[in-house]
């Protein structure tokens, strides 16, 4: 069977603490995992701009002992130049798995379905898995058990926002979404995770209040206002947002200790100040390092049977 990496929603608590565990094991021993994918090649191909996912996919391939191949946006031009079906059959005669950065969530599911080889989903407009899959290493890192944690978002109901709302109904905690009205998520995914809250304890929260949000938060996380391909409504999105700022007045509502997260890239000054993201409660950069490892570990997973590394969730995940 195929291991596909689409959507955390298709994994249960216990496989994600699996590839949190198997991520900070390669971060951890990274000299253990330097030959796993000899000889496999792994196709990246990215249609939108990307520093730190084609980075972390890239060299995380490398340093795992395989090779990678680059497809620009101009390159394959899915659908365009050639049915999405005729790419898929076409380079799983040559590849080991595909690396996806797209526009339409549709080109994922088009290129998996007829592709032979795992499809990594590297960034749709619907959702970012790999980002939040090295989120929960971060946080797990510092914080520990998760639900136990009050993390809040601020600002638009984006991709990353509805993969942190799949990745915490499945793992429980407490998420609460700070955004306007207009910019929520979906109400189709609020009210499927329904379910998942219902088994794991989770909570997610909507609110239209930062300052409410950010109350005894233990970590406050953001994301740029206007994501890739809405470039036209910076302007308006700059004055609607302007109250979801992460800066120093947001912070002092938190817990003292309060991590601040931001999957990057930042536009200072808007979503975020300098003196935030470059103050001590800033683990961006470590968040940053773990798009590494977290990219690995999906690269292991999907290619590889997944070593027996122990699952690193709370005690009460341990226990059921």
């Amino acid at each position: 069977m195929i291991r596909h990496f689409i959507s955390l929603k298709y994994f249960s608590s216990d496989e994600i603490w699996k590839l949190v565990a198997l991520a900070a094991d390669i971060k951890k021993n990274p000299e253990t995992y330097e030959d796993l994918l000899k000889y496999k090649t792994v196709g990246l191909i990215f249609e939108k701009p990307s520093l730190r996912t084609k980075t972390a996919f890239f060299v995380g391939t490398e340093q795992l002992g395989g090779s990678a191949i680059y497809y620009g946006p101009d390159e394959i031009r899915l659908g365009q130049r050639e049915k999405t079906s005729d790419v898929a059959q076409t380079l799983s005669c040559f590849l080991d798995a595909i690396v996806l950065r797209t526009f339409a969530h549709n080109n994922i599911l088009e290129l998996a379905q007829s592709a032979s080889i795992p499809v990594i989903n590297a960034l749709s407009d619907f959702l970012h898995p790999s980002q939040v899959l090295a989120d929960i290493l971060t946080i797990k890192e510092k914080k520990n058990d998760i639900k136990k944690l009050k993390v809040v978002y601020l600002g638009d109901g984006n991709n990353v926002c509805n993969s942190l709302i799949y990745c915490f109904s499945i793992l429980g905690g407490n998420l609460v979404i700070a955004t306007p009205k207009r910019y929520r998520p979906q109400k189709e995914i609020l009210e499927e995770v329904k379910l998942y809250c219902r088994i794991s304890g989770a909570t997610i929260t909507i609110t239209e209040s930062a300052q409410e949000a950010a109350q005894d938060a233990d970590v406050l996380y953001t994301d740029v206002w206007t994501s890739m391909g809405k470039e036209k409504e910076r302007t308006r999105r700059r004055r609607i947002f302007r109250h979801y700022q992460i800066n120093e007045k947001i912070l002092s509502y938190a817990k003292r200790d309060c991590m601040v997260l931001h999957c990057l890239p930042a536009h200072r000054g808007e979503e975020i100040t300098d003196s935030v993201i470059d103050g001590k409660n800033s683990f961006v950069f470590t968040q940053a390092e773990n798009r590494l490892y977290a990219a690995k570990a999906i690269l292991v997973y999907v290619l590889k049977s997944v070593p027996n590394t122990p699952v690193t969730g709370n005690k009460e995940e341990k226990q059921k």
